[in-house]
């Protein structure tokens, strides 16, 4: 096994202790956890079933596999078989582990993108495998390899890519033999941009073969602290990911299967919570923009990517001194070192006091 870096987010214990100086108090908008509160079906759904004695499905009911293939085809046109939906302990835990699921062996290369959420590397890492990031497939050549990560909505950027390149990313890695993961969790989230799952006809050409895709509903239904998300795509390898799960044991509790069912079901508190992240974004982009900062990308997803020149921790201390606490870019990879990423998930009257300190 590879060392692994330090936790990323631990650097910046130094500067939320300044940002919470401020005599207004802090606006904490750097790791983006949710604030507003859980849909009140979902948790009466999680009371209903909270009488769960015995050892729950590592494959999850039949009824939450099936609710998750149906927001599949309804949401995002994706003919998902419920067959080949499998829960997993939230999504950052899938990611983590993936490689070492699949048995990546030590030496082979992970792909993820240059700027990229920075359990991907600690993924690769985990497995005993090389970390390698690039936007440029073409660059490794003939080079076998065994998991191409993709991000769309990406975190950090926002960034959406399109269904060609996607398609592009598919055939190449059909030609070797990879699997390609879609990170979406994002992809409820879209703005200027419409995000497409790598699971869409137009994507994948109809067939699932090597594609897993990755949804949490960490955002889109405040549900971060059930740690309720799910993987769906290739038959085989869900299959595969299953038995291993199996013998070590990953299952989502039982109240939570419950809980995430209800919530799949449910469009309505979707709409209502991207309604409120779409206020938020509104307020918060123009007073950034004024206040001198130029942001990039940024069609979807929870965060403005965005720079005003200087070192990203010159950046984040500017910010500090007026309350506000956000990621540096370079926690997302070498090139994010004059950027910034600032989440748009503080409550209304903390996103106001932001606005404010911006001004």
């Amino acid at each position: 096994m590879k060392a692994l870096p330090d936790f990323p987010w631990d650097r910046l214990a130094p500067y939320k202790e300044r940002a919470s100086a401020h005599p207004g108090g802090i606006t904490d908008l750097s790791v983006g956890t949710p604030v507003d509160p859980v849909p009140e079906s979902v948790r009466q759904a999680l009371a209903a079933a909270s009488d769960s004695p015995g050892y729950p499905l590592t494959y999850g009911t039949a009824r939450l596999r099936e609710a998750a293939a149906n927001r599949l085809r309804r949401t995002h046109g994706v003919a998902a078989d419920p067959a080949a939906v499998l829960p997993t302990i939230g999504s950052k835990e899938l990611v983590a582990w993936l490689p070492t699921l699949l048995g990546v062996r030590p030496g082979q290369r992970v792909i993820f993108p240059e700027l990229a959420y920075p359990t991907y590397d600690v993924g690769a890492r985990l497995a005993g495998a090389e970390p390698y990031a690039t936007d440029g497939l073409l660059a490794l050549g003939p080079e076998p390899v065994p998991l191409v990560w993709v991000n769309s909505p990406s975190n950090p950027t926002g960034r959406v890519l399109p269904a060609e390149h996607l398609r592009k990313v598919v055939s190449w890695a059909r030609e070797r033999g990879a699997v390609v993961a879609s990170d979406e969790c994002y992809i409820d989230l879209g703005w200027e941009e419409s995000p497409i799952s790598i699971l869409h006809p137009d994507v994948c050409g109809g067939s699932h073969e090597g594609l897993l895709a990755v949804h949490s509903l960490s955002k889109r239904s405040n549900l971060a602290g059930y740690r309720a998300a799910f993987v769906a795509g290739d038959p085989a390898l869900i299959k595969a990911l299953l038995e291993v799960r199996k013998h070590a044991g990953m299952i989502m509790p039982a109240p939570v299967q419950a809980a995430m069912t209800a919530a799949l079901d449910d469009d309505a508190h979707v709409a209502e919570q991207r309604e409120r992240y779409a206020a938020r974004r509104a307020a918060l982009r123009p007073a950034l923009t004024a206040a001198g900062w130029q942001i990039e990308h940024s069609e979807a997803g929870l965060y403005l990517w965005a720079s005003n020149g200087a070192d990203c921790w010159e950046q984040v201390a500017e910010l500090a001194a007026k309350g506000i606490l956000v990621t540096p870019g370079d926690i997302y990879g070498p090139t994010g070192s004059r950027h910034i990423r600032v989440a748009i998930t503080a409550s209304d009257e903390r996103i106001d006091a932001a606005v404010s300190r911006l001004q």
